[in-house]
């Protein structure tokens, strides 16, 4: 073999620089179609739509012109885009908070392959296969005034009654927790193969040494699923940032614009035919987005190397 007759490496060096590139092709042709998919469907709509967000455009005009930062400026002044960043961050946190929480959980409990976690897997996993529009009505209807959850609070607290999409409060919450629920079934799937990725010769020395099952899991798995966090934190926090379908069919922004979130706000504004200021603020909720999520990925892609 040529890679074999020199001892100055030079012939073996030629072989590894072309298997390694033959890996790296086969590994581009992989990639090529889902990055043709973001190119087509995210990042040319995004490039043709920029210039809108700077012009004058309405339904009301035939006459499109260049206004500069006007469209922001009256975003601002009308407290469209504060209220509607709050909103939408304070729904991310929430939403990211409490899918993670109930998904880590639920992961402790059903990691284990048996015929019941197996059951249970499934029955978890349903949500993700609803219509977020739908999921939205179905909780609409259970926490109305008059649905399944004011009615069993009134066995034990008799007259109770309380419209819990009519608190500014409770709205928020209400909503957040449905996007949570819907997507708790991925996220624990994601837990469940770091849980299981991890050597159980680790955990078994740990029990030998007399550590508890809570001591276990902050000392050597959590560190170990650092993955995971970083998969799940960061694709609940962008997933909640777009929330759409969940507000639109449970709250309708509402009450008040207490759940008003940026995407709401997007379609609103074009709903009023402000197509100008509806692009200023989709430009925005992309740069939201952006200095959100890339300062997050590197912290915790620093975590997994720490860990």
């Amino acid at each position: 073999m040529a890679s074999s007759v020199d001892r100055t490496g030079s012939p073996r060096r030629y072989d590894d620089r072309w298997i390694r590139g033959r890996k790296a092709l086969g590994s581009a042709a992989f990639v090529a179609p889902s990055v043709a998919l973001v190119v087509v469907f995210f990042v040319i709509p995004f490039v043709l739509n920029l210039p809108f967000a700077f012009s004058s455009w309405t339904g009301y005009s035939e006459e499109i012109g260049f206004i500069a930062l006007d469209n922001f400026t009256l975003l601002a002044d009308r407290g469209v885009l504060v209220t509607s960043t709050v909103v939408t961050v304070v729904y991310a946190v929430i939403c990211m908070l409490v899918q993670n929480i109930v998904s880590v959980s639920l992961a402790l409990s059903l990691r284990d392959a048996t015929p019941a976690t197996t059951f249970f897997r499934s029955i978890f996993f349903v949500p993700v296969l609803i219509s977020p529009l739908a999921g939205g009505y179905i909780w609409r209807a259970i926490v109305s005034p008059d649905g399944p959850l004011n009615a069993t609070i009134a066995l034990g607290a008799p007259g109770f009654d309380f419209a819990w999409l009519g608190d500014p409060y409770w709205a928020v919450f209400w909503v957040a927790f449905v996007d949570a629920w819907k997507w708790c079934g991925v996220a624990t799937l994601v837990y469940i193969a770091g849980l299981n990725s991890i050597p159980k010769e680790l955990l078994e020395a740990a029990d030998i040494d007399g550590a508890g099952r809570w001591r276990r899991f902050w000392s050597i798995s959590f560190p170990l699923l650092a993955p995971a966090f970083t998969f799940n934190i960061v694709t609940t926090l962008i997933g909640a940032l777009s929330a759409y379908d969940v507000v639109a069919s449970m709250t309708g922004g509402g009450p008040g614009d207490s759940t008003t979130t940026l995407n709401f706000a997007v379609v609103q504004q074009f709903g009023y035919s402000f197509f100008g200021v509806a692009s200023a603020l989709n430009f925005f909720v992309t740069i939201l987005v952006i200095v959100l999520a890339v300062p997050l990925v590197m912290w915790l892609r620093r975590r997994e190397v720490a860990s």
